[in-house]
C-alpha cells in the first residue's frame, strides 16, 4: 500500500477515495460495456450460466484494456496538465466522466420540457439531424456547467476553471 501511495503522491489516507472510485468506474463502465456486447449474442434467459461466465471473463478483459489505456493517458497528460500531485490526474479525469455522462443524460429531459422531442420534428433524416443539431447545441453550454460544477466538487476548481478559460478562448467567445 505504501508504494502505491508512494506512485499517486498520496499525502493523506482520504486522498485514496480517488483511486478507488476510479477503479470502481473502470469496472462499472468494462460491466456495462460487456453486459451490452454479449446481450447481442446471447440470449440470457437460454443460457443463464454461460452469459454470466461470458460477463465476468469480458468484464475482466476490459478492465485491464481500459486501465491499460488510462494509465497511458496519465503518461501523456502529466507534463501537459499542471497539477500538484499525480493523484490529481485521477480526479481530472473522475470529472469529466461525471460531466460527459451528466451533460448527455440531462439533454434529453431538459429538451423534452421545453418541448423538442423526436416527435415533433419530420420523419426521416432531417428530422433526426435537427433535432440531434438542436440537442448538442444544448449539450454545449450544459457539459461548460457541470465541467465547473463537478471541478470545484472534486476539489478541482483551479485546474478546470483554466481549461474553461481556454476552451472558450479557442472558441474565440472570450480574449
Amino acid at each position: 500500500m505504501n508504494a502505491f501511495k508512494e506512485r499517486w503522491e498520496i499525502k493523506n489516507n482520504w486522498q485514496l477515495i480517488f483511486p478507488f472510485l476510479g477503479i470502481l468506474a473502470l469496472l462499472y463502465t468494462a460491466y456495462l460495456f460487456s453486459k451490452k456486447i454479449i446481450r447481442s449474442f446471447i440470449d440470457r434467459q437460454e443460457y443463464k450460466v454461460l452469459y454470466y461466465v461470458l460477463i465476468a471473463i469480458s468484464v475482466i478483459l476490459f478492465f485491464y484494456i481500459m486501465l491499460r489505456f488510462f494509465l497511458w493517458c496519465f503518461k501523456k497528460l502529466e507534463g501537459k496538465w499542471v497539477t500538484n500531485y499525480r493523484w490529481e490526474i485521477i480526479a481530472i479525469f473522475l470529472v469529466f466522466a461525471l460531466t460527459g455522462t451528466s451533460s448527455v443524460r440531462i439533454a434529453k429531459p431538459l429538451l423534452e420540457w421545453v418541448g423538442f422531442t423526436r416527435t415533433v420534428f419530420p420523419e426521416g433524416f432531417f428530422g433526426s439531424f435537427l433535432y440531434w443539431i438542436i440537442r448538442i447545441v444544448i449539450i454545449l453550454p450544459l457539459y461548460q456547467i457541470l465541467l465547473i460544477i463537478f471541478g470545484t466538487l472534486l476539489g478541482q476548481f483551479k485546474f478546470f476553471w483554466e481549461f474553461e478559460k481556454k476552451m472558450l478562448r479557442r472558441m474565440r467567445i472570450i480574449k
